[in-house]
């Protein structure tokens, strides 16, 4: 139960919900800054992917670690350090000269993001968890924080690398985690910590097995997909997350229970969410490199011009979702989704040849700059080989998106959302 009550509790949820909101901008503002970055720290076309999958493979790998640290440590403690590690992290990517520090700055700000979000939930739950109504309310809050970080993201990264320099699209969380970290002990309750192991190898190869997947997939073109070098990536990659499920399965205390997957739906609704985020993903990175290197907007035009689809997407997570949700059930807004996402990556490939979208994301990226390198989007002086590869590389995510949508269809049901209803009604 929450010590903190009254209005303290609405200004503790605002900080939490800046939490949300800073987690999700720090990975749609630097997809404007791409094409300086790469310019100014030397990046190939192909390793410029890492810039993106530094943060995700390290905030992916080490989230589950982070839930388990807030629960044996504390909220507070785990929500306070996780704000350092990403003071941290953004220092070093904004004053980094070279690729490793760079790539090392972002890795950092993802582990301090693993440390945030879930000690977040955490404290929301402690704030408002004894009083139902209120809690809704903070969670609807909470979850709006998401798609406007993303939106915010878009727009400052414009406007920020456009007419100050890219390395203050990292500096801009200075002040605000400083200001995070004045206000945590007025605002946030202390919690109890608990006893109990810490599953450090488990973290260890959940993350190790990710970054050498992305790392295998991203050579790969460049190597050859059938080189030892990338059969033996892949192979380590695939032991290394074997052995993580191995571990989970023999703990008592594991970062993730295994048994959770037999809940109905469960592991059907995680693969849909993996294959959105391997086609969402790309989609956004590669649209940024578009706009820039083959129609030569500058950086604000780029990302104002994106403004109308995360515009879109605020707005229909806030307002008819959870509408339509409530109404259909998830499985129809699931597949319809993922199919309308496929249909719109057909229909700006196609545009883009008449004229010349936490894991799932990783993979996918990595999987699409392999595709986009194979047909010609390292070759940054012809347009037209750029443009092919840019191309194949939507393409490639609008297949991502319609497999989604066949499996969303074939593995989802209704049942959930039909007792939910049921239940309603008797009560």
């Amino acid at each position: 139960m929450s010590t903190v009550d009254g209005e303290r509790r609405w200004w503790a949820l605002a900080l939490i919900a800046a939490a949300q909101f800073m987690v999700i901008m720090d990975t749609s503002i630097i997809g404007v800054a791409l094409p300086r970055i790469q310019a100014d720290l030397g990046f190939s076309q192909e390793n410029l992917s890492w810039v993106f999958n530094a943060y995700v493979v390290a905030f992916g790998g080490l989230l589950l670690l982070g839930g388990r640290l807030s629960d044996l440590l504390g909220a507070r403690r785990i929500f306070a350090t996780g704000w350092v590690v990403l003071l941290a992290g953004s220092l070093v990517a904004g004053l980094a000269g070279q690729v490793w520090a760079e790539l090392a700055g972002r890795a950092i700000q993802g582990a301090g993001a693993a440390l945030i979000a879930p000690s977040a939930l955490t404290l929301l739950t402690m704030l408002f968890g004894g009083e139902p109504k209120e809690l809704t309310k903070a969670l609807a809050l909470y979850g709006a924080a998401a798609p406007a970080g993303g939106t915010a993201g878009v727009f400052l990264g414009g406007v920020i690398t456009e007419y100050i320099s890219w390395p203050w699209v990292f500096y801009i969380n200075t002040p605000i985690a400083l200001l995070t970290l004045a206000a945590i002990p007025a605002l946030m309750p202390r919690g109890a910590a608990q006893r109990g192991s810490i599953d450090v190898l488990g973290a260890i190869t959940v993350t190790a097995g990710l970054g050498v997947a992305v790392y295998s997939i991203v050579r790969a073109p460049e190597s050859g997909w059938a080189s030892f070098e990338t059969i033996l990536g892949l192979v380590i990659a695939v032991v290394l997350l074997g052995a993580f499920v191995g571990v989970q399965s023999a703990r008592k205390a594991p970062l993730v229970r295994l048994g959770i997957f037999r809940t109905p739906d469960l592991a059907a609704a995680n693969l849909a969410q993996l294959l959105l985020g391997a086609a969402w993903i790309p989609m956004w990175f590669f649209l940024n490199l578009y706009l820039q290197q083959v129609l030569g907007l500058g950086a604000f035009p780029s990302g104002s011009a994106l403004l109308p689809m995360t515009l879109t997407i605020m707005v229909m997570m806030i307002a008819p979702a959870p509408r339509l949700t409530a109404r259909f059930g998830t499985k129809p807004l699931v597949v319809t989704g993922l199919a309308v996402l496929g249909a719109g990556l057909v229909w700006v490939a196609s545009g883009i040849v008449n004229t010349g979208y936490q894991i799932g994301s990783a993979l996918g990226l990595a999987a699409m700059t392999a595709l986009a390198s194979s047909f010609g989007a390292g070759q940054l002086t012809d347009t037209q080989a750029l443009t092919n590869g840019l191309s194949a590389s939507f393409l490639g995510a609008a297949a991502v998106a319609f497999a989604g949508a066949l499996l969303a269809a074939g593995t989802l049901n209704r049942r959930s959302v039909t007792s939910e209803k049921a239940g309603a009604a008797a009560n």
